[in-house]
């Protein structure tokens, strides 16, 4: 979403009153009811905040690291593991930053900060028919939360993100639950890629309403994970989705299914299908393809067919999700069914989606793979 492009907004709805009863920070108030994307997302963009307008001149590894002045910015990790049993896991480890006001003002606390960041962390033990995640708020003040540049270092209280090469970019992820926790290393295989109109991806054709956006589609990962009381030592490839901006869901747009797809023959594609309240797909969905030699191509809506073929309803929500997709890419050569690992990778957060991991079953001849998967507003 990117992928989850615009989700973080949710946090400056949700996380202010959230903050102010859940104290230092991690175990927020039961909510009676998880917001909706349109509930957290509609509205105009906030007044004072930069926006994406015109193509950002990307310079890597700074890029990496945080950008001041614009409300929303993520750093969204996901990864299919596997341990030399053979046992399979993924894995979501998600960082979102969220400035209250355009520049930081002087406060008399040391409490006081213009930015909240909030986590989300999730594991999916495929052979242990397992989904857990968990999710965590903080005030970026007296060492709680925060972002850095050079070396990157993203964190919330014992989550983080620290930066260990700049080239091959590599990263340390590091996460501990109650019952789950990963420490894992991972190193890009493939140069950045920038999505979009070079990096500039538009939601619509409100000017503004965009992100700046790029992918680390394949980066080769190992390390440790927990899942309940058992660790296994696990290797695979993970996928970084990075994006920051100013910007809100049109009104008649209502949520988005995203897919981040590494095939076996070497190939990567990321596609957000942005859905309007009649179900149909938005005209500005698109994604892009990446070749096995690092080169990339922007695929337009129409030049990807996404057809649902089954569905699965949440026990604990009630929501009605697509459970099996078919993805033709026809120019290249690509058709694809995308599964679930499992059917219930749903988190019921402050507000409620479901991602998770996928399998790729290549159709006509075509590579299979692994992938992920993220679906809003059902």
């Amino acid at each position: 979403m990117r992928r989850l492009f615009l989700a973080v907004t949710a946090v400056v709805v949700i996380v202010i009153p959230l903050l102010y009863f859940a104290g230092r920070s991690g175990k927020v108030p039961e909510q009676r009811k998880a917001l909706s994307v349109t509930e957290v997302l509609g509205g105009t963009a906030a007044h004072g905040f930069a926006r994406a307008i015109e193509p950002h001149r990307f310079a890597f590894p700074e890029d990496h690291g945080p950008h001041p002045g614009f409300r929303n910015e993520w750093w969204y990790f996901t990864g299919n593991l596997k341990s030399s049993q053979g046992r399979r896991f993924g894995y979501q480890l998600t960082f979102f930053r969220v400035a209250l006001t355009p520049q930081p003002a002087a406060r008399s606390s040391a409490w006081g900060s213009n930015e909240v960041f909030m986590a989300h962390f999730a594991v999916t033990d495929v052979e242990g028919k397992r989904f857990r995640y968990a999710e965590r708020f903080s005030r970026a003040a007296l060492g709680l939360a925060g972002a850095g540049g050079r070396p990157v270092a993203i964190r919330l209280e014992d989550w983080s993100a620290q930066e260990s090469s700049a080239r091959p970019w590599s990263v340390k992820l590091t996460a501990v639950d109650a019952d789950m926790a990963i420490e894992l290393d991972l190193r890009s295989l493939k140069r950045e890629i920038l999505n979009g109109e070079a990096g500039l991806s538009r939601k619509s054709g409100t000017p503004g309403n965009a992100s700046y956006y790029y992918s680390l589609p394949r980066m080769e990962t190992s390390g440790t994970i927990r899942a309940g009381k058992e660790s296994f030592r696990v290797t695979g490839l993970s996928w970084l989705d990075r994006e920051w901006s100013t910007s809100a869901l049109e009104r008649d747009q209502v949520g988005w299914d995203w897919f981040a797809l590494q095939l076996d023959d070497g190939r990567d594609i990321m596609f957000y299908r942005l859905r309007r309240r009649d179900g149909s797909s938005d005209p500005f969905s698109s994604g892009t393809l990446v070749a096995a030699d690092g080169s990339s191509r922007h695929l337009g809506r129409d030049e990807v067919q996404m057809e649902i073929t089954r569905w699965w309803t949440s026990p604990a929500t009630g929501a009605r999700y697509p459970s099996v997709w078919r993805m033709r890419i026809p120019s290249q050569g690509i058709d694809l069914e995308i599964t679930p690992r499992l059917a219930a990778q749903e988190l019921v957060t402050g507000f409620r989606y479901w991602e998770g991991a996928v399998a790729l079953q290549g159709l006509a001849g075509t590579a299979g793979g692994s992938g992920y998967l993220e679906m809003t507003g059902y």
